[in-house]
């Protein structure tokens, strides 16, 4: 055996041995941690994976498959027209609402289907970032002034990001584009019928996640009431478009969506069980369907099996060191995150942006743990700091972004949110007072 050929795997096994050699389960931190990041996996697996998860790996299956190159490479290309393609990109989460960990699927389709790293990494911060609700309730609850500050910076930060990862890597990204530049064949779609088509999808994904308002009053408390109407009528609506386009035949349909309805009578209070019956549906009626449609869940599968993995770890770390949200904290004490990012220091704000970024945030999760955090005395620099770094990155998210675009770009992009977002708390503590 050559050592230099096996030291990777050696190594690994050694650490492993190492770790459970002088594993401290007598210790009632260490515990209490194991704990954390068992009751966050919980959590995130109940709360996250069915309604979030699944229909963003079936709308980046679909994307691979059915969107076209010339179409992605039109409007999000290395080549497209820049304020096109970083408008699109940089307001995309007034639409999806997303969390960091429920855009990978919808960055990878876009990246790996010719998409510019520019637009794309853009469209990956704004996709969790740019949260209408979050930043409403940003404003209500922390006040306006962050709220503001908010909102004007996730989207300039999607921007300059975008633009910095383009220019940083330009030199790949016109290898890689020019390795794409292959013929296409032709689109068997209009685009008005896969701009249809992914819309309901995308309806289905932001209705199903609703979250529930502070106010009971208003627009959006409005919609949140009848959130499972409306994700039922877009469910609806893509059916009758997988039939009328997709070769998926009435028969097959009738029969994929008959449990669902009955489940939904029997389990009124619990649409989580009507949901699961109608994805394993939708899976029954594309795999029988054949030819695209057969693709697009061959596509979907591929995503789940990529990313899912790497992101129920990367939890139970996330869990392990920071606590689940609500709970007791993990092996790093509560009490060190709110020593350490009090006042307006460069330190202060560079610590919120560390754990921010590392810290695992479902959508509008951020907004009452930031409220936590100022109470127990943590500055309007580094407040800001990590709703800016927070929502857009986790641990879970860092290591599936460096199996889509490579580690060299992930490190990149994760150096240039954590570094912008301490700079933006500084200066922000500075004018806020």
């Amino acid at each position: 055996m050559r050592i230099r050929e096996e030291w990777k795997p050696l190594a690994l096994i050694v650490g492993v041995l190492l770790v459970f050699f002088w594993l401290p389960l007598g210790n009632e931190r260490f515990a209490r941690s194991i704990m954390e990041a068992l009751s966050l996996a919980k959590w995130y697996t109940r709360e996250h994976v069915l309604l979030c998860l699944v229909p963003a790996f079936f709308i980046a299956g679909a994307i691979s498959v059915f969107v076209s190159q010339e179409a992605v490479m039109k409007y999000l290309g290395a080549r497209a027209n820049k304020v096109i393609a970083y408008g699109v990109a940089s307001v995309s989460g007034t639409v999806l609402a997303v969390c960091s960990c429920t855009v990978l699927p919808l960055f990878a389709g876009i990246y790996k289907r010719g998409g510019g790293l520019g637009p794309a990494t853009a469209f990956l911060y704004s996709g969790p970032a740019i949260n209408v609700l979050a930043i409403v309730l940003t404003a209500r609850i922390l006040g306006l002034q962050l709220g503001v500050a908010r909102a004007v910076g996730a989207i300039g930060f999607s921007v300059v990001i975008g633009l910095l990862m383009a220019l940083i890597f330009r030199g790949e990204e016109e290898e890689r584009v020019a390795a794409m530049a292959l013929p296409e064949p032709e689109v068997k779609l209009a685009l008005w019928k896969n701009a249809t088509y992914m819309v309901t999808m995308v309806a289905v994904l932001v209705f199903a996640n609703w979250g529930k308002p502070v106010s009971e009053t208003g627009a959006w408390h409005a919609v949140y009431s009848v959130k499972w109407i409306l994700t039922d009528l877009s469910a609806v609506v893509f059916g009758l478009v997988l039939i009328a386009w997709f070769d998926v035949r009435w028969s097959h349909a009738l029969f994929a969506t008959l449990p669902t309805v009955v489940l939904a009578f029997l389990f009124p209070s619990q649409p989580m069980i009507p949901f699961a019956a109608a994805v394993f549906g939708l899976v029954a009626v594309t795999n029988l369907a054949g030819g695209e449609t057969e693709e697009w869940l061959a596509s979907t599968w591929g995503f789940t099996k990529q990313i899912l993995p790497l992101l129920l770890g990367g939890v139970l770390v996330s869990g392990f060191l920071l606590g689940s949200p609500g709970g007791i904290g993990g092996v790093i004490p509560p009490e060190w995150v709110q020593k350490l990012v009090g006042g307006n220091s460069l330190g202060a704000n560079f610590f919120a942006s560390i754990v921010g970024a590392f810290m695992y945030f479902a959508t509008l999760t951020e907004v009452p743990i930031v409220q936590g955090l100022i109470g127990s005395g943590m500055g309007k620099g580094p407040a800001l700091a990590l709703l800016l770094a927070g929502p857009a990155l986790s641990l879970p998210s860092m290591l599936v972004i460096g199996s889509i675009m490579g580690t060299k770009k992930a490190v990149t992009y994760i150096t240039l949110v954590v570094v912008m977002a301490t700079v933006t708390g500084v200066l922000f503590g500075i004018v806020a007072g």
